[in-house]
């Protein structure tokens, strides 16, 4: 089934600026600016006071879901450069204390269940990543960037080749919102 035109409309906060001039649309708010890529050929932009639209002509079901999408990543930004996003995680050890340290783009997790070896997570981006006491903050503008932040610390501290329900050593989310 062909639709002929489909509109979403994304409302800009105050202090939030759009430029959709090309295909890189970049959206500059109080926290910095954040750049992706959109582009195809039945759909574009148009910027009005106040308000983003995304117009679709002639779509079809993959289509119709891809405006749903790049909604998603535009509101994602918005909220991004505007509040900013933070995920807070908690370190749990019961064998063996762990110690998380941040050295310059990797954090390094010591002595998880009393190995030699150093593990190493990565920060992704322009992630921020603090840790004080047993609780990790990871802070950002780009939602994807501390997310997976916080996806490559909990991969990092996996338990293998032990009961699960016995070693539950690792870093948990324990908590998801905006930074401010």
């Amino acid at each position: 089934m062909l639709i002929k035109e489909m509109v979403h409309v994304l409302a800009l906060p105050e202090g939030v600026s759009v430029d959709s001039s090309s295909s890189d649309i970049k959206i500059t708010g109080p926290r910095g600016d954040l750049t992706r890529k959109f582009k195809h050929a039945s759909m574009k932009f148009e910027q009005g006071e106040n308000q983003l639209k995304i117009i679709g002509n002639k779509l079809r079901k993959k289509e119709k879901a891809l405006i749903g999408t790049w909604k998603a990543h535009l509101s994602n930004m918005i909220k991004g450069v505007n509040q900013g996003f933070k995920y807070e995680m908690k370190i749990v050890f019961a064998h063996f204390p762990m110690k998380v340290v941040v050295k310059g783009n990797v954090v390094a997790i010591d002595n998880f269940l009393g190995e030699k070896d150093t593990r190493n997570s990565a920060i992704v981006g322009a992630a921020k990543v603090k840790v004080k006491g047993d609780i990790v903050t990871i802070e950002g503008n780009n939602v994807e960037e501390v997310g997976q932040t916080a996806g490559n610390l909990e991969k990092a501290t996996v338990v293998k080749g032990r009961d699960i329900r016995v070693f539950q050593d690792g870093i948990y989310t324990i908590s998801k919102g905006v930074a401010q």
